[in-house]
């Protein structure tokens, strides 16, 4: 069943809380390209709502009541929001979950290097990214450095219309007969997609002239050595800010849609409901695109020990009532959708795909193939779901990732599962997922922030 068309629902005053919706969406999505500067950024959207961080809630002996909000940061690259109820050990939470880590190129720890009077930095791509979509492109670096004596050097080059971009450089078509020859997963190879940073030498100096240079310009304008890389994350990403699409404006495009329009949306959507009755918790990770692997992933035990805290500061803690609160939780593992595409329409089976501009789709599972990976999700879930959403006037529909035997992909949600909560994947349709600019509807943005106001109204 494919419900209406969002966009022939709206009034004019929903037309105007949507566009104010994108409006700040884009603004975030442009100022949080890494992990890192989506974890600041939401800690300041908590700040200004009465959020406090729980680390100084420890450390001051206070006690956590209904309607305590806090937040509970992870190396800078995780955070997790809270807003208690009335029972958190007996109804549970209702949990809003999304990545904030997207495709991108890494610098290597022994990055810089000359060769014939090119001066580059060394890349590991991270995720899944088609490698030719990174050639020719203008990318911005954005990370830290941090040194051995702790300080930290926050780095930001080529966001701003004054500032330089770098780049990975393709052949011309002129010589590239051979190139295109080749299947697209080959056109370049992984150790090739180096950055391109610099082209002028170094007067008076006769090795890697070109290369002294920018290490003379990062000395200079940020303090950095060039063992000082060892200790660096850097990122680059495309530069630029993101941008409405469409001749109409319907659509907005930009870098990192995956997933951080669904965690832009949840977290708001916990801003916005400041009263609940069910404890509401916003979760926002790192390393989804990698396998949620390491101390900033769902993997680690983050989630859990911060909720043990919680827990012991409102005097209930206890493994027994931790295994309960989270047994007792609902969430909607929140990342992105396939969007169905004409242009590609034998990779989709049209009706079990998402559709542009039909509002936030609920995927039952993921996976691949046989399901193989999925969280599958529970139908009396799904059922609940449907009365909160249709109650509540949301847009939303159904969805898998492809024809059955096209692909696949996975999320966080199968990690949640496991502590026996039940938990549903939902988020917004994107096209050209994982390519440096995906592109979303800003009614499906509009959708789904309401759908999470509605889930943590009313899920029990």
């Amino acid at each position: 069943m494919i419900h209406e068309n969002a966009w022939n629902t709206y009034s004019d005053a929903d037309l105007r809380e949507l566009e104010a919706l994108s409006k700040g969406y884009i603004d975030f999505l442009s100022d949080s390209k890494t992990e890192r500067e989506c974890t600041d950024n939401i800690v300041k959207l908590a700040e200004e709502k009465g959020y406090r961080d729980l680390r100084d809630i420890i450390a001051k002996g206070i006690k956590l009541v209904k309607g305590s909000k806090v937040y509970a940061v992870n190396m800078g690259k995780a955070v997790l929001m809270l807003n208690i109820g009335e029972d958190i050990i007996g109804d549970g939470m209702n949990i809003l979950g999304a990545h904030i880590d997207s495709p991108r190129l890494d610098i290597k720890q022994n990055p810089v290097y000359e060769s014939d009077e090119f001066a580059y930095l060394d890349t590991r791509y991270y995720g899944g990214i088609k490698k030719y979509h990174y050639l020719a492109l203008p990318l911005a670096l954005h990370g830290v450095v941090v040194k051995t004596d702790g300080s930290v050097v926050r780095i930001c080059i080529g966001e701003k219309d004054d500032e330089p971009v770098v780049f990975v450089s393709d052949l011309l078509i002129h010589l590239a007969s051979d190139q295109l020859k080749k299947v697209a997963a080959d056109v370049v190879d992984g150790e090739n997609l180096d950055i391109t940073i610099g082209s002028r030498p170094l007067e008076g100096e006769e090795k890697d002239a070109v290369k002294a240079a920018v290490l003379k310009l990062l000395k200079e304008q940020y303090g950095i050595e060039e063992d000082d890389f060892i200790s660096a994350e850097i990122e680059a990403v495309p530069a630029g800010r993101t941008r409405e699409a469409g001749l109409d404006r319907s659509m907005i495009m930009g870098y990192g849609h995956d997933d951080r329009c669904c965690a832009y949306t949840s977290a708001l959507a916990m801003l916005d409901t400041p009263d609940v009755k069910v404890t509401s918790c916003g979760l926002f990770v790192d390393k989804e695109e990698i396998g949620s692997v390491g101390a900033t992933g769902m993997e680690s035990h983050f989630f859990e020990d911060v909720m043990r805290e919680v827990l012991d500061r409102m005097g209930k803690y206890s493994e027994l009532n931790l295994i309960r609160c989270l047994r007792n939780s609902r969430m909607l593992s929140s990342d992105v959708s396939a969007a169905y595409d004409p242009l590609f329409a034998d990779r989709f089976e049209k009706k079990n795909s998402a559709r542009f501009g039909h509002g936030m789709a609920f995927n039952k599972y993921t996976g691949s193939r046989g399901k193989a990976g999925s969280n599958d999700a529970n139908a009396e879930y799904l059922a609940s779901l449907r009365a909160i959403m249709d109650g509540r006037g949301v847009v939303y529909q159904t969805a898998e990732l492809g024809k059955v035997e096209s692909g696949g992909g996975g999320t966080i949600a199968y990690i949640l599962s496991l502590y026996g909560m039940q938990v549903i994947d939902s988020g917004i349709p994107v096209l050209s997922m994982h390519a440096p600019w995906e592109t979303i509807s800003k009614s499906d943005l509009y959708e789904a922030y309401k759908g999470y106001i509605a889930f943590l109204h009313d899920a029990k």
